[in-house]
């Protein structure tokens, strides 16, 4: 029973099935029209250098910066149009100023978010109030567009 919940309506010998489970542990490179197994610790050391770099490129936000890019994603599907600088220095009790030089680090990155030419956030990843085709509905009912 509990093979056939994992497998579906597989009816092969345990030796293929014991091989489907373990599939997920296995790495394959694509060649041509063949896929090829490479060892695990390939994996591995992606997943290192991935990390490492991930660290890196965020080791510039200081606490204010999360607090900002945190502030916009939030609210940006509440107001559903662009939000200016003035409006997110009210919401994380900063200066305007330094709002500005937030988000200009922030855009600097083309990770975090994108303003207009007013220099309002439009998009703030994952979330966006340009169109898009990908649209999200959140629990709340809000209406807002994918990044």
């Amino acid at each position: 029973m509990v093979v056939s919940e994992i497998t579906g309506t597989f009816s092969g010998s345990i030796e293929r099935i014991e091989s489907e489970l373990h599939m997920k542990e296995k790495i394959r490179r694509g060649f041509w029209k063949h896929l090829l197994p490479l060892p695990g610790s390939l994996l591995e050391k992606g997943a290192d250098r991935a990390r490492k770099a991930i660290k890196t490129e965020l080791a510039f936000m200081t606490e204010e910066h999360r607090r900002v890019h945190h502030f916009v994603v939030g609210q940006l599907p509440a107001v559903c149009e662009p939000m200016a600088p003035v409006l997110i220095a009210e919401g994380v009790d900063l200066p305007v100023e330094r709002v500005v030089t937030i988000l200009d680090e922030l855009e600097e990155r083309m990770t975090f978010l994108f303003r207009n030419r007013e220099g309002s956030v439009v998009w703030a990843y994952p979330v966006t109030v340009e169109a898009t085709p990908h649209h999200l509905t959140f629990s709340t009912g809000e209406l807002i567009y994918a990044a």
